[in-house]
C-alpha cells in the first residue's frame, strides 16, 4: 500500500510539472521591455586596446577589430595613456560602438568598430615573465 501511494505521489508531481508554462526571460528585438540602450544598434565590447603610430586595435576574447579614428577614439586613447608605461602597452576597455565590415583604405582588419560611448578603462594585469626586446 505504501509503494502504491509513493508511486501515485511521484506520478502526480511529474504530471503537475508538465503542465506549468515556462516563462522565458529573453527579450526579442521588438519587445516593449527593451531599454533605449539595447535598441540603439550599438554593441558592448570588452577587450584590450592599443593606439600607436596612427593605428588603433581592439582585441576581444573572440575577435580583433580595427578602431576607426574619431574624436571619441582619441578621447579613449587619452584616458588609456594614464595606464600605459610604454606607448605600445595595451589597456582593458569597455565600450559601446558600431561594428562595420565596410572597406577602409587605412584599416585592413575585416571588422571595424567606431567608438560611440566609453564605459570603462583599466590597466591590464602585468604578467611576471615578460621579456622585452630593446633596440
Amino acid at each position: 500500500m505504501k509503494k502504491i501511494f509513493l508511486i501515485l505521489t511521484i506520478l502526480t508531481v511529474f504530471i503537475s510539472c508538465k503542465n506549468e508554462s515556462k516563462k522565458e526571460d529573453t527579450l526579442t528585438a521588438d519587445s516593449a521591455e527593451k531599454t533605449a540602450k539595447q535598441s540603439d544598434g550599438l554593441t558592448l565590447l570588452k577587450g584590450e586596446f592599443v593606439y600607436f603610430d596612427g593605428a588603433a586595435v581592439l582585441q576581444t576574447h573572440a575577435e580583433i577589430y580595427g578602431v576607426l579614428i574619431t574624436d571619441k577614439m582619441l578621447e579613449l586613447n587619452k584616458m588609456a595613456e594614464a595606464y600605459k608605461k610604454e606607448p605600445t602597452d595595451m589597456v582593458l576597455i569597455e565600450i559601446r560602438g558600431k561594428i562595420t565590415n565596410q572597406k577602409d583604405e587605412k584599416i585592413l582588419w575585416e571588422n571595424k568598430v567606431e567608438v560611440v560611448e566609453i564605459l570603462n578603462v583599466t590597466q591590464l594585469k602585468q604578467e611576471e615573465n615578460i621579456i622585452k626586446l630593446s633596440e
